[in-house]
């Protein structure tokens, strides 16, 4: 059966039909949130609850971006307001390295000799951390680029922006990812 008739049963309440739309996304959608939240309780914790807003909404669905952008925006609003209840319970004015990405547990082991390993986990080091010095915006725009690949367009849809304004933002959060890992002397151009 083809997604869109998977989409247009599940919004008329069949059940089955939703099980296969989440079978389907839900390792994509946890792996987003992960990289936002940094913590796999958080993450497992926001990819039901998208699911579950997706299950209510999806009658409303209008088709007018792809179910999988739709999603990514679902879960980019889910973490977002998990950060800011956690940083209202905890009175924090700024996130903390709790709330950093981990990209070094969640890329694939490659099986290099154990002298790459030990480089690439040192690489995978000095990005996570770099990543936990950029902005919430700009790791995000990084994460759905850069990580989840998603194009210029789909990243609009999912943040509100304009092309142009996610070709910008891209290349500042770039910029800013690189300046660190040149200041930490982690940059090789």
């Amino acid at each position: 059966m083809e997604e869109q008739e998977w989409i247009s049963q599940a919004a008329q309440g069949d059940t089955q039909a939703f099980a296969h739309l989440v079978e389907r996304y839900e390792t994509v959608v946890y792996h987003q949130a992960l990289r936002l939240v940094g913590n796999r309780e958080d993450a497992a914790d926001v990819t039901q609850e998208v699911f579950w807003k997706a299950w209510r909404a999806l009658p409303t669905f209008r088709g007018e971006s792809s179910f999988s952008t739709w999603l990514y925006r679902l879960t980019d609003n889910a973490c977002l307001d998990l950060l800011r209840r956690e940083k209202k319970r905890r009175g924090d004015t700024s996130l903390d390295d709790e709330e950093s990405l981990s990209l070094a547990q969640q890329l694939p082991h490659p099986g290099p000799s154990p002298q790459e390993h030990l480089e690439r986990g040192e690489k995978m080091t000095a990005l996570e951390q770099g990543l936990a010095q950029l902005s919430q915006e700009h790791r995000r725009i990084l994460v759905l680029r850069e990580i989840n690949g998603l194009s210029y367009q789909e990243i609009g849809a999912i943040l509100g922006l304009s092309d142009g304004t996610v070709k910008s933002r891209l290349a500042r959060a770039r910029l800013a990812l690189a300046n660190y890992l040149r200041q930490s002397g982690n940059f090789s151009p």
